[in-house]
């Protein structure tokens, strides 16, 4: 029953989109008037937990919760908490979620009895007016006040950055100075050429993180680590700080013969691969029957479609990214893609 793709690839973790509501609209991310999916076309909470028992049971060990914002769902914690429950089963190793931390100073305490021990904050920039321009009207304050609820209950803490030329591009040292303080792994993510604003806006915005790296070396002692956390994140110890610094570099170094994730959307669509045009309707199948056997049918034979790899390639002649007009044909076409899904890689 164990989910192996054509690769020989076990399928271990998944990603869940709750919702494709966020209260932030970053620029990287979302057009600022976004249309969002009709109701009846979202998973109930009730259809999300049946879903992810499925895949529970052919063998996914780790959750992802995610979203848009998945703590703006309403009632999102009675889906962590029964979620949770799998955790003290020992059918589920790990339940975490990437969040952008403005409902962190609610939510802390109880991620944390419902068995979250790790959570992920996207977090570009730590200056006030950059924020608000990046989140268009999110108030860096509120994040950091979640940030320390979160310490204060006991998550361990992922700062999540995108690196965005002529933007953050001056604060990497500051990241990993503030990070050192609080004690939270900082991991800086390559711009994507995805999402509801057009691949064009991106390419100014692209920086490779080779280059990050090497200016970064320049003041910092970064040591190679074997540390993993089943993802594509690199990781590196920053001696001065003790802290790891991961880079996710899925433009300027393919890390896709490891794969060991597939990503479920909050209407049911199962995308082997964003990098790819291959997905999977489950919700049909999910709201057809009661049983489970059709549904277990239509994930064994989407994983058997997985791809070897993603298709995002960088023309360095003509400094393009060759990808972006695909993902742009797609989503003209009407191919909704959450470009979270990307930006937001690989968040243990």
């Amino acid at each position: 029953m164990a989910m192996i793709d054509p690769y020989g690839r076990h399928i271990s973790y998944l990603r869940v989109s709750v919702t494709d509501r966020c209260d932030f609209r970053c620029v990287y991310c979302m057009a600022e008037d976004m249309t969002f999916l009709p109701k009846a076309e979202v998973l109930s909470l009730d259809e999300l937990d049946r879903l992810c028992g499925a895949f529970v049971r052919l063998g996914v060990r780790k959750l992802r919760l995610t979203g848009g914002e998945p703590l703006v769902r309403r009632n999102i914690m009675d889906l962590v908490r029964s979620l949770g429950r799998r955790l003290g089963s020992g059918a589920l190793d790990e339940l975490t979620l990437t969040t952008n931390g403005s409902q962190l100073g609610r939510y802390a305490q109880d991620l944390k009895a419902a068995g979250v021990q790790r959570i992920n904050v996207s977090l570009d920039t730590l200056d006030p007016a950059k924020f608000a321009a990046i989140t268009r009207w999110g108030k860096v304050g509120k994040v950091l006040e979640g940030l320390a609820a979160a310490k204060q209950a006991g998550l361990a803490v992922r700062i999540n950055a995108v690196a965005l030329r002529g933007v953050n591009d001056d604060e990497f040292d500051r990241l990993i100075t503030w990070c050192g303080e609080e004690g939270f792994d900082l991991v800086l993510i390559e711009v994507m050429p995805m999402g509801e604003i057009g691949p064009d806006a991106r390419l100014d915005q692209y920086m490779p993180l080779s280059m990050v790296r090497a200016q970064l070396q320049r003041r910092w002692t970064l040591e190679e680590t074997d540390y993993r956390t089943g993802g594509p994140a690199r990781y590196y110890t920053v001696r001065e700080t003790g802290r790891r610094l991961g880079m996710i570099t899925p433009l300027t170094h393919n890390f896709c013969e490891s794969c060991n994730r597939v990503r479920l959307t909050c209407t049911g669509t199962l995308y082997m691969c964003l990098g790819q045009e291959d997905a999977a309707d489950l919700r049909t199948p999910l709201r057809q029957s009661e049983s489970d056997e059709p549904l277990e049918r239509a994930i064994h034979a989407a994983i058997a479609l997985k791809p070897k790899g993603h298709d995002f390639v960088i023309d360095r002649r003509h400094n393009r990214l060759l990808a972006a007009q695909r993902a742009h044909l797609r989503h003209a076409s009407g191919q909704r893609r959450l470009s979270h899904e990307w930006l937001w890689a690989e968040r243990p």
